[in-house]
């Protein structure tokens, strides 16, 4: 902020009488002088203040428009970080139905995997039984099978192997 010193007030009357001392001014002549010089010294006054605000007036107007290109650049920006964000929730959603299925599949092939365990341990019997390696009663109760493909772990490595063993 600069600020100019007020222009100095005019002379007092006595200087004036000494620099014309040929006429004397009236009262009203001098009145209307020091009306002229008070006036002279508000308007200067009133300028120097007048510029000042007028920078900070065209400082503010920049500033608001600085501030608005800012709000509509974050503006642009949120609403693309909305959309990408859209797009990651639908790759969430395919990934996660992705891993349901796989859920679902691996439930399909254990249970696929007990009916086969179930399948292969009565081919093993069936296969022995042609063969004649065991009685009637003597294989009977040595692999107890719960309903569910498993058995007690007994017998699983004795005999041929059934066709299934690589499951």
């Amino acid at each position: 902020m600069s600020t100019q010193p007020p222009p100095p007030p005019p002379p007092p009357p006595q200087q004036q009488q000494q620099q014309s001392p040929t006429s004397s001014p009236t009262p009203s002549q001098r009145t209307l002088e020091a009306k002229a010089a008070f006036t002279a010294s508000l308007r200067s006054a009133g300028a120097n203040y007048d510029a000042e605000l007028r920078d900070r007036a065209r400082t503010l107007h920049e500033n608001a428009a600085a501030l608005d290109k800012q709000e509509a650049e974050l503006r642009r920006t949120t609403a693309e970080l909305g959309r990408q964000n859209e797009q990651w929730e639908k790759v969430a959603d395919t990934a996660r139905e992705g891993l349901k299925e796989i859920g679902d599949v691996q439930n399909w092939a254990e249970l696929i995997e007990r009916d086969l365990l179930v399948v292969e341990e009565m081919l093993r019997e069936v296969e022995a039984r042609e063969e004649g390696v065991g009685e009637e009663g003597e294989e009977e109760g040595r692999m107890m099978m719960d309903g569910k493909g498993k058995g007690n772990g007994k017998g699983k490595d004795e005999g041929k192997g059934g066709w299934l063993r690589w499951w």
